[in-house]
């Protein structure tokens, strides 16, 4: 054998390379997930904190209003609601970006577009106004407000320098799912609720890091703090045949209720733009407008994390009171919502799908059925039937279910009843609520995130200057000459503004007088390209186009900004289109 083809003692420590690697990621992927996931967990944890000690101090919780008189908690819930609505309208008007709450809808943003979060004040100051609300006893939800929580922690792990490609998403993932396992006090569905809503894939690079974050905050929840669950139902029966159909025919009404609370809240936001008052003052009249109808349903206030574990436990709700706090329920949150309370969805939504179905349980299998199963399991399968479609998660749902029950048997009545109700509502209304706001910024992510990628981003981040100029009053001769000491064959036209006039190719030239100006020549009717044309828009306007460069024109004024190469645009495809593999299934 000659020498060449014998191993030296760099080829036998060929695998001290890729192993090296391998430490180094995992070790990366680990800290990533231990550094922000433990900071996410415990600012989760103050977060819960600080609105309960609020709700004591407020006069909200049931414990504190013990030892008042009605009267006295008639004023009390007036004046808290209406004051806190004040507060947070002020908050919101002077520290708040847009004056617009935010929520997960700006941390899917942020992370399927690579586009930068609002700055970390504005970012905190809503989130202590969302605390705020649900401290008043507004009728919005924590999780909502963690989810963006856990992406301000996650966004500080952008500044490690830990070598890793995407670790900004991978830290924002980390934060949130961090956040919700504390809270919910389940590590597996805050992770699948990471993968399935935040980042849209599975690639295991994120599941590693999102996995220990997660298991951060279950550390934190039930080793530091000792927290509960969301609420405890032990069933170990069975269910009759036929119950299997009225789990799929609850679920098919959850889905109905879901999609008339995702268009109560754009109902309710829509109404609040037209109202002509004050921003920081719209949240102070939803305030009001709900302390008159918590005076007589005090169950409303709040995220309804007490009522929820009562509802769910059976206690003490006939199926007219049911019915009352179920639809007064979904007005309010719509009011507060829509109106600028900051908070999220996911709350009200579980109180309210655990209302309906504790009275699908007493309506429906108690007429139709000799004997059922527990009421509790039509309370757990409405809970989650209506949460799913709202955020778009039916494996988040399934996975909450069984963390929160550990019975196998209830997991499967929720999977009947998320399924229909995901089915039904994805037809009537679409994705989530999360997507319906992103298409309100005119992102559409229903057709994947590759095409939302592309048709964010803009053919103007892509501008060069590849074609000569020249003016309408130029003479054919000073054409002739410009491309040819450009090495061209078309010529972007403009007149004494700069405004764009058009493309004067070569051949245009063939024949004609060297005095004649251009003014006198009938423009190529070029494609063009203007600063709204997105990436994805100038591939289709492409396909047909044979020349240079395309020109790129302001909107507004009709003035020439520059021009793009076809092959600039391709590049700036097959980079994004790269890229968004290599986050998906780049190990």
């Amino acid at each position: 054998m000659p020498d060449s083809d014998l191993p030296s003692d760099g080829d036998s420590r060929h695998g001290a390379g890729p192993l090296r690697q391998t430490l180094h990621r995992l070790t990366a992927l680990s800290l990533v997930g231990l550094g922000v996931g433990l900071p996410a967990a415990f600012a989760a944890a103050g977060f819960v904190e600080l609105f309960n000690y609020l709700n004591e101090l407020l006069f909200i919780s049931p414990a504190s209003r013990s030892g008042l008189s009605s009267t006295e908690i008639a004023a009390a819930t007036v004046i808290v609601l209406t004051g806190g609505g004040l507060a947070v309208g002020l908050i919101l008007h002077f520290g708040v970006e847009q004056r617009t709450p935010h929520g997960p809808a700006d941390t899917i943003f942020a992370v399927q577009l690579h586009e930068r979060l609002p700055n970390p004040v504005s970012g905190l100051l809503s989130t202590l106004a969302a605390a705020l609300s649900l401290g008043c006893g507004a009728s919005v939800g924590l999780y909502g407000p963690l989810v963006y929580l856990g992406t301000l922690v996650g966004q500080l792990g952008n500044r490690v320098p830990l070598g890793l490609p995407n670790i900004r998403s991978i830290a924002i993932a980390c934060g949130v799912a961090a956040a919700i396992s504390t809270a919910f006090n389940a590590p597996l569905a805050a992770l699948i609720f990471t993968h399935e809503v935040v980042l849209r894939h599975y690639s295991l690079r994120m599941f590693t890091a999102v996995t220990v974050a997660s298991c951060c905050g279950f550390f934190v929840a039930n080793v530091v703090f000792n927290n509960p669950p969301l609420f405890l139902s032990v069933y170990h029966g069975g269910f009759r045949a036929g119950e299997f159909l009225l789990f799929a025919i609850e679920g098919l009404a959850c889905g109905a209720i879901a999609v008339l609370y995702m268009k109560s809240l754009s109902i309710s936001t829509s109404l609040a733009q037209r109202v002509k008052l004050p921003f920081a003052v719209k949240p102070m009249l939803a305030g009001f407008l709900v302390s008159l109808v918590a005076i007589q349903l005090p169950e409303i206030m709040g995220a309804g994390q007490q009522v929820l574990r009562e509802t769910i436990a059976g206690i003490g709700f006939g199926a007219v009171t049911l019915l009352l706090i179920l639809v007064a329920k979904l007005l309010v949150t719509a009011t507060c919502i829509g109106f600028g309370f900051p908070g999220g969805v996911i709350s009200p939504t579980l109180l309210i799908g655990a209302l309906f179905g504790t009275l699908f349980a007493q309506l429906v299998p108690a007429t139709l059925l000799d004997s059922y199963s527990a009421i509790s399991v039509y309370a757990i399968c409405g809970m989650v039937a209506v949460m799913s479609p709202v955020i778009g998660a039916p494996m988040t749902a399934l996975l909450l279910v069984f963390e929160l029950t550990r019975s196998y048997e209830i997991t499967i009545a929720a999977m009947l009843a998320i399924v229909f109700a995901n089915l039904l509502a994805s037809s009537w209304y679409g994705r989530s609520l999360y997507d319906q706001q992103l298409a309100n910024r005119s992102i559409d992510l229903s057709l994947g995130r590759e095409r939302a990628y592309l048709k964010h981003h803009k053919v103007v981040e892509l501008l060069t200057q590849a074609l000569p100029v020249t003016t309408r009053s130029a003479s054919i001769a000073a054409a002739r000459e410009r491309m040819a000491a450009q090495q061209t064959t078309s010529l972007v036209v403009v007149d004494a503004d700069q405004e764009y006039q058009g493309i004067l190719l070569h051949q245009q030239l063939n024949g004609l007088h060297d005095d004649r100006d251009i003014s006198s020549i009938e423009l190529s009717p070029a494609p063009r390209f203007d600063d709204n044309t997105s990436i994805w828009e100038a591939m289709q306007m492409m396909r047909s186009y044979v020349g240079e460069a395309i020109a790129v024109i302001d909107s507004a004024s009709g003035r020439y900004l520059g021009a793009i190469p076809e092959s600039a645009v391709i590049s700036a495809y097959l980079d994004a289109t790269d890229s968004l593999r290599r986050e998906e299934h780049e190990i």
